[in-house]
């Protein structure tokens, strides 16, 4: 005869940790990425329902499943007959700063992108010094806060595109429409390309969103105080830290033109 549960600790569920463990459609998409690992590139796995029913959750549930593997290009979907999902090469991989940049095939311009995108923010932040209003400084801070309030859902994806809604901001403060335009358009073309945002393994994601947040928040501190020094310091750091050295696709590792 088992003893009585005298304690509380002996009848009351015992919490687990909630932030460790995997969601549902967590658990769903390591099931496809198993299924598309066995497998080679451009092999069918099965329909959506076919695969829904073998993972044995809901719609709602797949479909974010389906959505998470996507984005690390593990899984391809094809409509029509003879559709369905199918194994996908491995995403091409950028480095930027403690996190790694999953992308689709065009790795390329993405770095020749960022080389041209990093060599443009000292001019751009020149702009803001000499020409931001306080409404301009004040939509800049609206865009810092949004860029913290993804923090709360630890998603470093939208973490970083709100990152570059700021960086967008900043550079239509400039006069000069043929940087503003260029710099822009090499904004799009990164996030074009890029599928989601996965942190380092060796840096937790709220650390690496906490140090971004922090030097972003500095960086529009210094342009509102008219902080010439202090905000071409943090733009160097900015961009000597941010975007890294490499790309990876499958086995292969080169350096990003800086």
């Amino acid at each position: 005869m088992d003893a009585p549960a005298l304690r509380r600790a002996d009848w009351e569920p015992q919490p687990t940790d909630r932030a460790s463990a995997p969601t549902r459609p967590e658990r769903a998409a390591e099931q496809l990425a198993a299924l598309a690992a066995a497998v080679d590139p451009g092999d069918r796995l099965g329909t959506k329902e076919e695969l829904r029913a073998r993972c044995g959750v809901s719609v709602g549930t797949f479909n974010e499943a389906l959505r998470l593997v996507q984005a690390r290009g593990v899984v391809s979907v094809r409509p029509g007959p003879g559709g369905g999902l199918f194994a996908s090469r491995q995403s091409p991989m950028v480095r930027l700063g403690n996190s790694v940049l999953a992308l689709d095939d065009d790795a390329a311009s993405v770095a020749d992108a960022v080389r041209l995108r990093d060599a443009l923010d000292p001019l751009l932040v020149e702009d803001a010094l000499r020409h931001a209003s306080a409404s301009d400084v004040a939509a800049m801070r609206t865009e810092l806060e949004r860029m913290k309030a993804t923090t709360a859902d630890r998603d470093g994806t939208a973490f970083v595109r709100a990152n570059w809604a700021l960086h967008a901001r900043i550079a239509e403060v400039s006069p000069n429409v043929i940087l503003r335009s260029v710099y822009t358009s090499l904004l799009d073309i990164i996030e074009s390309h890029v599928l989601s945002v996965q942190p380092d393994e060796a840096h937790p994601l709220p650390e690496y969103i906490r140090s971004r947040y922090e030097l972003h928040a500095a960086l529009v501190d210094a342009i509102a105080d008219r902080d010439h020094r202090r905000a071409l310091e943090l733009i160097h750091e900015h961009n000597t830290t941010m975007d890294g050295s490499a790309t990876r696709d499958e086995a292969t590792t080169e350096e990003l033109p800086r």
